[in-house]
């Protein structure tokens, strides 16, 4: 299977197949299953809600499936087909638009989205094209009119008449990059994005193989806390799990569900990218660390890396003030610490770029909040709802949060800088444009990164800063600036 084609089949070739269904809808325009279908209904009701409603998927999927009764083979049907519409839903566009002649920003939602079903159904996952083509057309029926059935009768029936080969080669034809947003299902300025920073890094050769990552479901990554859980005993103790390559704290799962694992439940464990927890060691790791020194997690919900700092700083004796600007989200971090001792981490309500008084922290982690592009693994729809415009307003925040964590910080203290993100414009302009006027050094964070996962530095790129990539290193695509502030 090529590259391309690889980019609409995946991650779902051993899902079960499930039989027809008759749904109908209700006022509250949800989903109501009139027969034995609910994979389907489900993965149904989850595009409507993100799509029309502006929900997340990864947030009100697991509902859908518990109040449809849906488990196994069935659960992980409904979750790809609903996922994986999601995150193909450009392409699916321009197959719909080549078969139907029409736009699809002109169709109902309710039919768009039942055809972007149906063509992952045809397209990429082992669904025989009749019964792909009559679960589309129930689904419409149900949901709209006849004559909206119909036309999707007609529309998928021209979907099956290609192969996926035959469609990327007909809608996406050629290398350029716009060719490439239409056959892995990016929108355009986002890999132009992409290609920029993987530009910058070296990579300039790589992009269709962090367009093709970005289209397969990331691995499950628990992080064992130090100090409260063993990553060995842990992994032990589910059967189906490895400590992880990078992170000495990290734990790779093969399947199963996190939830039920007795350490996520009492919070000794819990569920964090392995690219998230190197970047929060590294911190540590910049340089010896004081007893009784106070670090600040800037910007703390929901948590995990304030836990992770904390269980560290329990060993060290160090505090943590996990400072989080909107209410509903410190309630977050609360529950993810806890587990550690008493103490340990204080959390706050505030603003970071207002908080506290001047040189107070030894040790600052800016988390800062960013356009999640280094994630979409994680989140099918992200892509579709993040605009160039989004970029702009977040870096002029990223600066003024990078500002205040220079007055934050003492002497010699060192700031971490970290975003989920690999954009240029969040990442190293960022962080150029504060270092001069903040008065602050770089300092080489490929050490830190190197010290943690016990790889050579030059490994880890060019440097000073660290930018992990999903395609090469199996993370979330962090980046990790370290910061000091001179002493007098």
């Amino acid at each position: 299977m090529s590259d391309a084609q690889h980019s609409i089949q995946h991650s779902a070739q051993n899902s079960a197949q499930t039989s027809a269904s008759t749904p109908v809808s209700d006022p509250h325009h949800r989903v109501v299953v009139a027969t034995h279908d609910k994979a389907r209904s489900a993965a149904y009701e989850c595009v409507l809600r993100v799509t029309r409603d502006d929900a997340y998927a990864n947030l009100v999927m697991p509902s859908i499936l518990r109040e449809a009764g849906l488990h196994g083979r069935d659960a992980a049907f409904a979750t790809e087909l609903a996922y994986g519409t999601l995150r193909m839903q450009g392409l699916y566009d321009e197959i719909i638009a080549s078969a139907s002649k029409r736009a699809p920003s002109s169709l109902d939602v309710d039919v768009r989205a039942a055809l972007w079903m149906g063509t992952h159904q045809v397209l990429a996952m082992r669904v025989p094209p009749h019964a792909a083509v009559s679960e589309t057309v129930a689904q419409v029926k149900a949901q709209s009119h006849v004559g909206a059935a119909k036309f999707s009768n007609a529309v998928m029936r021209r979907v099956t008449e290609r192969s996926p080969e035959a469609w990327l080669a007909l809608v996406a034809p050629g290398s350029s990059l716009n060719a490439l947003a239409v056959r892995y299902s990016h929108p355009d300025w986002v890999v132009n994005e992409l290609a920029s920073s993987l530009a910058a890094d070296g990579r300039g050769d790589e992009l269709e193989d962090l367009l093709a990552v970005n289209n397969t479901p990331a691995r499950v990554t628990l992080v064992a806390r130090p100090g409260l859980a063993d990553p060995y005993e842990v992994a032990d103790s589910i059967g189906d799990a490895d400590v992880t390559e990078l992170s000495p704290y990290g734990v790779a799962l093969g399947g199963g569900d996190p939830g039920s694992i007795p350490g996520v439940l009492d919070g000794t464990v819990a569920v964090q990218d392995e690219g998230s927890q190197v970047v929060a060691t590294a911190m540590v790791a910049a340089q010896d660390v004081a007893q009784g020194e106070r670090w600040l997690d800037m910007c703390s919900g929901p948590g995990g890396k304030t836990a992770l700092l904390g269980a560290l700083a329990g060993e060290y004796g160090a505090t943590v003030d996990a400072l989080e600007l909107h209410k509903h989200r410190a309630k977050l971090v609360r529950q993810s610490t806890r587990a550690l001792p008493s103490g340990v981490v204080r959390v706050y309500v505030g603003d970071g770029r207002t908080w506290g008084d001047a040189e107070t922290y030894d040790r600052v982690l800016l988390d800062a909040p960013c356009t999640g592009l280094g994630a979409l693994r994680r989140r099918p729809e992200s892509r579709w709802r993040r605009s160039p415009a989004d970029v702009s307003e977040l870096a002029e925040l990223q600066r003024a949060l990078l500002v205040s964590a220079a007055r934050l910080v003492r002497p010699g203290g060192v700031i971490a800088y970290v975003t989920c993100s690999p954009v240029l414009a969040e990442t190293r302009e960022v962080v150029e444009a504060v270092v001069a006027a903040a008065e602050l050094e770089q300092i080489d964070a490929r050490a830190a990164v190197a010290a943690v996962t016990a790889r050579e530095v030059s490994e880890w790129g060019a440097g000073p800063h660290v930018q992990m990539w999903t395609h090469a290193h199996g993370t979330d695509a962090m980046f990790l600036a370290l910061l000091r502030k001179p002493l007098d």
